[in-house]
């Protein structure tokens, strides 16, 4: 089955001021959204969901990843990453995730931008309008919380039921006043060793 997309969405958002305070370099986040025909849609209950996975996730990978890069410039400006999948209402989590979750789709993005780090990810079900949030982190650097952020945006009219809106996003920066110091002091501070940060 052909992968069907009835539209895509960018957004870019920038911040200069938080918190009262101007930012010494503006925020930017950047979202790119598809609105795909849902492949499993009105089949009940598939099984073995790899086929449309091999059909559609490296086309979306390949899309969406050219649509940010397009936007933010390169690869290396990308300083956080993620991605997001909303399913709607007649489908399964499971379809979401199918799109998002394999290297065939996320390999696009972390090759393009040179990334070390995993993409941090949202995946939920709703109607049209709802929420796509789109956490971030750094590429490189999975403790750096001056870029834990999270995109938020909708689409008026998507998903329809039987579709799934499929996203990735990126910063350039992280957030301005960050002071919360980052996971490497809190390991320290607390005599845990990086590679057992629970101490178990």
């Amino acid at each position: 089955m052909a992968l069907v997309i009835r539209k895509s969405l960018l957004q870019v958002e920038t911040t200069l001021v938080e918190g009262g305070k101007e930012a010494a370099s503006p925020l930017k986040l950047f979202a790119a959204l598809a609105v795909v025909k849902n492949p499993w849609a009105g089949r009940g209950f598939v099984e073995d969901l790899k086929p449309e996975i091999h059909a559609a996730a490296p086309v979306l990978g390949e899309l969406l990843t050219k649509m940010i890069i397009d936007m933010v410039g390169s690869g290396d400006a990308v300083e956080a990453y993620g991605k997001s999948a909303v399913v709607g209402l007649d489908g399964e989590i499971e379809h979401g995730s199918a799109l998002i979750h394999t290297l065939r789709f996320g390999n696009h993005y972390r090759t393009a931008v040179g990334a070390k780090s995993y993409l941090a990810f949202c995946n939920t079900r709703g109607p049209a309008n709802a929420p796509i949030m789109i956490p971030l982190m750094d590429k490189n650097d999975e403790g750096r919380r001056s870029h834990y952020l999270t995109i938020q945006c909708a689409i008026p009219d998507a998903p329809a039921a039987d579709e799934i809106v499929v996203a990735l996003g990126a910063s350039v920066g992280g957030r301005p006043h960050h002071r919360i110091g980052d996971r490497y002091l809190d390991l320290k501070e607390l005599g845990h060793d990086v590679a057992n940060p629970a101490s178990v």
